[in-house]
């Protein structure tokens, strides 16, 4: 078996990649697609190699998630008052935010407070999403 042998900036490049934090690896996917073009591969997910244990490569998952609002239907006050309540906003600034739709109501978020809030959203008529 054949030992291949790899130049000391390549191996400090990948070293400093695998020891990325999740936010960094974020930031670093977000850096090379906007200044580059460089997408992450299909499917949304971020493959990182294990390291060298043997392991396979490792799937990192989504831990930070957004609550998007699209619409807020018919019940317009209703939502603004349930959107004053999620955020601590003014009811000026919550008029403002959900008339301003498509809307982000919470971000980087729990997925369990993601999925409370959008309950909360549905219920009082609004369409929602999570990204």
């Amino acid at each position: 078996m054949s030992e291949t042998t790899f130049a000391d900036n390549i191996k400090t490049l990948g070293d400093s990649i695998v020891g990325l934090t999740l936010k960094q690896a974020k930031e670093l996917s977000d850096y090379l697609k906007d200044t580059y073009g460089i997408e992450a591969a299909a499917g949304g997910a971020v493959m990182m190699a294990a390291p060298t244990d043997g392991a396979a490569a490792a799937v990192v998952e989504q831990t930070e998630f957004d609550v998007v609002m699209a619409s807020f239907g018919d019940k317009k006050l209703e939502v603004v008052k349930v959107v004053k309540n999620l955020t601590g906003a003014s009811l000026m600034d919550a008029k403002k935010l959900v008339e301003a739709v498509p809307a982000k109501i919470k971000e980087k978020v729990s997925k369990e407070e993601a999925e409370k809030v959008k309950k909360e959203l549905v219920e009082a008529g609004a369409t929602v999403e999570i990204k």
